[in-house]
């Protein structure tokens, strides 16, 4: 009842873009650690697969950590699961009993997949325009593979909700945006990622984090950067 990417950035920042016929997506498929690698659980999802993240944390390959989790599921074959590490390394696994269309794609860096979905072009067109976009924003580039892949379907039940979560270098996300019930939740994405570039963004890099334990908490230096941001970003 779902399809979505996960994917390692040139940075080393990792990716979870998700999108169903379904409410609050972003509660139990999307999840990440910095360092470590993104995974996402979907059709009918097991949320404990989360501790995925734990073993890939252990440097268990992907395909040894999704027979780990999968082999005592007596789910499993309703259950679909793709993830990548920080190496760079896939797994994926799609049940034999997932609904048609079902499947997933593994290509370098990225992996999408998805169940109940109108045809294979979804997850098709899904990774062809994750792989053309690498002049985008790591954001963009998800969510626009996203929209791709509704453009050819998407969900064949329809919309309801979408997420993006993105961790870069902190044990905390970089951005965690979740639509949980929507007409067109895609495009609701894509109005919030914009929305964050406002403030939010520029004021998490202000934040507590490993580079600079105590952040930055002088509210005028906070404000100049939020002016740098917004400035950088109308040169482009």
């Amino acid at each position: 009842m779902t399809w979505s990417i996960v994917a390692r950035d040139a940075s080393g920042a990792f990716g979870v873009a998700v999108a169903t016929r379904f409410f609050a997506v972003g509660a139990l498929c999307p999840h990440a650690r910095s360092g470590v690698g993104a995974l996402a659980t979907q059709a009918l999802i097991n949320p404990l697969y989360a501790r995925g993240l734990d073993l890939l944390a252990e440097d268990v390959p992907p395909a040894e950590v999704i027979n780990a989790l999968t082999k005592p599921d007596k789910g499993r074959e309703q259950r679909q699961l793709h993830m990548i590490d920080a190496r760079g390394r896939i797994a994926a696994h799609t049940g034999s009993d997932c609904i048609d269309w079902c499947g997933h794609l593994v290509r370098e860096n990225f992996s999408v997949a998805g169940n109940m979905l109108a045809g294979p072009r979804v997850i098709e067109d899904t990774a062809e325009a994750y792989g053309k976009g690498g002049a985008l924003s790591f954001a963009e580039r998800l969510i626009g593979a996203l929209e791709a892949g509704e453009a050819a379907g998407g969900d064949k039940r329809g919309k309801q909700s979408a997420a993006l979560l993105i961790y870069t270098t902190e044990d905390y996300p970089a951005l965690d945006l979740r639509i949980d019930d929507h007409e067109d939740p895609l495009k609701e994405l894509r109005r919030l990622h914009e929305k964050s570039l406002e403030r939010y963004q520029p004021f998490v890099s202000c934040m507590a984090s490993r580079a600079r334990p105590s952040g930055v908490f002088d509210r005028a230096v906070i404000e100049a950067e939020v002016a740098n941001f917004q400035a950088a970003r109308s040169r482009r």
